[in-house]
């Protein structure tokens, strides 16, 4: 058996053994505070008389505004609605709905006597005001566009009068604040009428403007001549990049035609003409036959070429002529550069095969220079035109500064023009529906019919009963966890100490007494833990008698812990004999005594050899019993001469070491020294030591390390577990054996809620 870590748990964590343990321990406490609660919940009812309330409910569909004359913003809306979250528009409602004023008028209304009662001091309007902006409750669900209007008051008579109040004046206010800004309908017609004027005026200067200009639309007549400039932009540009490109191809046939350019230049463009070659009209005739008739013999030959191969003879006689034609007209072509130039070009397509020229480039010099010339008067004449279009549109940009200027004055005035006479209209309709006639809010709920209002006061009540069972409940956690550190169950010797527990030997009625020694010689040895005694006799023989109470319910307990002692040991595999074995506490009155006789009586009882019971007790002699004299110590119990004195029963041999008793703590641990080899060589198997508690001046920590096994007996409910721990850390300083025995311990829980052995 290995004794744990000493480390308490974590602070503040509760299992539900220990809820149990805290709830049915402190009971008592629990149920008083509670009952303490419910009578104050209860007087509370008493005391305090119940309220009466009235309710009613408006619907806020929109709040119309009425603007001053200095506000010109077309924009601004004049019906404000409500916000999905029932802020902005209506919080203002309701700051009207709370305000001291509205209430006061109210107030006057209902009258003071009547509100604040006849024993109130001085009852006027201002106090009558101020009791009803305490009792009014104004509510603006989210999402809602409804006001909830709830008024409270002692009297049931007075409540829905005061709501009904309330609204008509509300009524009133609201159209107050929002409409009405004062008379100045006449104004707004002085207004709209100056602006009318002005506006006239204005448009006939527009009107002027633009006829002046020419033109319908400032912006229309800068975007046709924006077009326009494109446009003749565009074609410009494409004129100039087509006589380029047939510049170039004039330049190339003259080149292949040998032909001189002539270029003549002019003050807009540059025209260029060649210089053709005279051509006898005799060649020209002849020329013109020879391509004809090889026009005529390539047709044949195609004829020839679908009846006949081409090695066939006539397609071969057939090709010759064609040859040679051919050498006879570029012979011609040579002779004469200008058959080129007048020849119209002709191109001979065979059956199957791509368009061919008849012979030589057979390109129109004369078309190209012609379409030169022509290039160039339009561009000369685009010329023209974009000057034109661009003189045209600088003028509307003189013009445009002042046209614009006119459409902004004249935007500008129609729109107050617009403004002011839909002011003057409305100022009109609302002086026809008068200031008291509110069409945008509407009465979803009438006031109500006075109720009792129990709501609070059963807020109050729960609160106070539910405050005392929380502080019951709090008070019974706060003992348990700070104000009463002992222990209390078997469980906390594990799991707040990490000891290891022996035995829990419940709490028994007190009916036992510990009497004085008598002249009959009779000691009676009792533990205050519960009923019955043993009690130790003197005999004729001059031996003792341990005699067991057969009511005793405490033998069935130290046989137990004799049990686990004898079955320690062997899982320990300590043979040897005898085991010393120390009984101690932390505190007197733990029951150390009861538990070292009646373990010793229980050992002595098994019958395999000798039990010493030792009393270390400095307080005298508690086992000196024999004619009220010290009978022997423990040199005269290790001797066989002298130990028959000791013995109080079969096997039971009873010595005290207490002689000396300002002396002992001072000489036992040498005295033990010497008494360990006589310890090891008597016959007992069991030496049980009485020990004195442990503190900081005993013995009981210095003779730990002579023993075998060290028991602590722990009064429950009394032993602060803190002193317990420090106990054992002093103990197991010299021997790491360390058990405990929980005594007096007693069951609050019931066993259907837990069950602990």
């Amino acid at each position: 058996m290995n004794n744990k870590q000493l480390n308490p748990p974590p602070a503040g964590t509760f299992s539900i053994g220990d809820i149990y343990q805290i709830l049915f321990r402190h009971k008592w406490k629990i149920m008083f505070l509670s009952l303490l609660g419910l009578g104050g919940a209860a007087a509370w009812y008493v005391t305090h008389p119940v309220a009466y309330q009235s309710q009613a409910k408006l619907f806020i569909r929109y709040v119309v505004e009425n603007k001053s004359p200095g506000q010109l913003d077309p924009t601004d809306a004049r019906i404000k609605t409500t916000d999905q979250r029932g802020e902005n528009v209506i919080n203002t409602e309701v700051e009207i709905l709370t305000s001291l004023d509205l209430a006061q008028e109210v107030a006057e209304t209902i009258g003071p006597d009547r509100l604040l009662g006849p024993d109130h001091p001085l009852p006027d309007r201002f106090s009558a005001g101020s009791l009803i902006q305490q009792s009014l409750t104004v509510e603006a669900p989210r999402r809602s566009d409804v006001l909830t209007i709830t008024f409270k008051h002692r009297d049931p008579s007075i409540v829905q009068p005061v709501l009904k109040a309330l609204i008509d004046a509300y009524y009133q206010r609201h159209a107050e604040i929002h409409r009405s800004v004062g008379m100045f309908n006449e104004f707004l017609t002085r207004e709209t009428d100056d602006l009318r004027s002005r506006l006239l005026r204005t448009e006939g200067e527009l009107r002027r403007a633009r006829t002046n200009a020419g033109i319908i639309s400032l912006e229309d007549s800068k975007k046709t001549f924006s077009d326009q400039l494109a446009r003749i932009s565009q074609s410009l540009l494409d004129a100039e990049a087509e006589l380029a490109e047939r510049r170039a191809a004039a330049a190339e046939l003259s080149r292949i035609l040998a032909v001189r350019p002539a270029v003549t230049t002019t003050n807009e463009t540059t025209v260029v003409t060649n210089e053709i070659p005279v051509v006898p009209s005799n060649v020209i005739g002849d020329y013109t036959r020879l391509r004809n008739l090889i026009d005529t013999l390539r047709k044949r030959e195609q004829e020839l070429l679908l009846q006949f191969t081409p090695e066939s003879s006539l397609v071969k006689s057939l090709t010759e002529q064609i040859t040679w034609n051919e050498k006879l007209k570029q012979q011609l072509e040579t002779d004469h550069p200008g058959l080129l130039a007048v020849a119209p070009a002709r191109t001979t397509t065979s059956p199957g095969a791509p368009a061919t020229a008849t012979g030589g480039p057979q390109l129109d010099l004369t078309t190209e220079l012609a379409r030169i010339a022509a290039l160039a008067s339009k561009i000369k004449v685009l010329n023209e035109q974009l000057e034109r279009v661009r003189l045209d549109a600088s003028r509307i940009d003189e013009v445009e500064g002042s046209i614009t200027s006119l459409q902004r004055t004249k935007e500008l005035q129609e729109s107050h023009y617009k403004y002011f006479e839909a002011s003057l209209e409305q100022a009109r309709i609302n002086e026809a529906l008068g200031a008291g006639r509110v069409s945008n809010i509407s009465e979803i709920q009438a006031p109500s019919p006075p109720g009792r209002d129990n709501l609070p006061l059963y807020k109050v009540m729960a609160g106070i009963a539910g405050g005392a069972i929380a502080l019951a409940l709090l008070l019974a956690f706060a003992i348990e966890t700070y104000l009463d550190r002992s222990l209390k169950r078997p469980v906390d010797i594990e799991n707040k100490l990490g000891l290891d527990l022996f035995l829990n030997i419940p709490r028994i009625s007190r009916n036992g007494h510990m009497a004085a020694l008598n002249g009959t010689g009779l000691k009676q040895l009792e533990w205050k833990s519960g009923a019955g005694t043993a009690t130790v006799e003197p005999q004729e023989s001059g031996k003792h008698l341990v005699k067991w109470d057969p009511r005793d319910v405490l033998r069935d307990f130290h046989d137990a812990l004799r049990d686990r002692l004898v079955t320690f040991f062997e899982v320990k595999n300590l043979t040897h004999k005898p085991k010393l074995v120390a009984i101690t506490s932390c505190g007197h009155g733990s029951g150390v005594t009861t538990t070292a006789a009646g373990l010793a009586a229980s050992l002595s009882e098994t019958g395999d050899g000798n039990v010493l019971l030792v009393d270390m007790n400095q307080e005298g002699a508690a086992h000196q019993f024999y004619k009220g004299k010290l009978a022997c110590g423990i040199d005269d119990a290790l001797e066989a001469e002298t130990r028959d004195h000791t013995q109080v029963n079969e096997n039971l041999y009873v010595v005290s070491e207490a002689a000396n008793a300002l002396k002992l703590p001072r000489v036992m641990p040498k005295r033990f020294t010497h008494l360990v080899p006589k310890l090891k060589a008597s016959d007992y198997d069991y030496i049980i030591f009485d020990m004195p508690p442990v503190t900081q001046i005993s013995i009981t920590p210095r003779l730990a390390k002579f023993m075998d096994m060290v028991v602590m007996v722990v009064e429950s409910e009394k032993t602060d577990r803190d002193v317990v721990r420090k106990a054992a850390d002093l103990i197991r300083q010299n021997q790491p054996h360390v058990g405990v025995v929980l005594n007096k311990t007693r069951t609050y829980v019931p066993r259907m809620l837990q069950q602990e052995l």
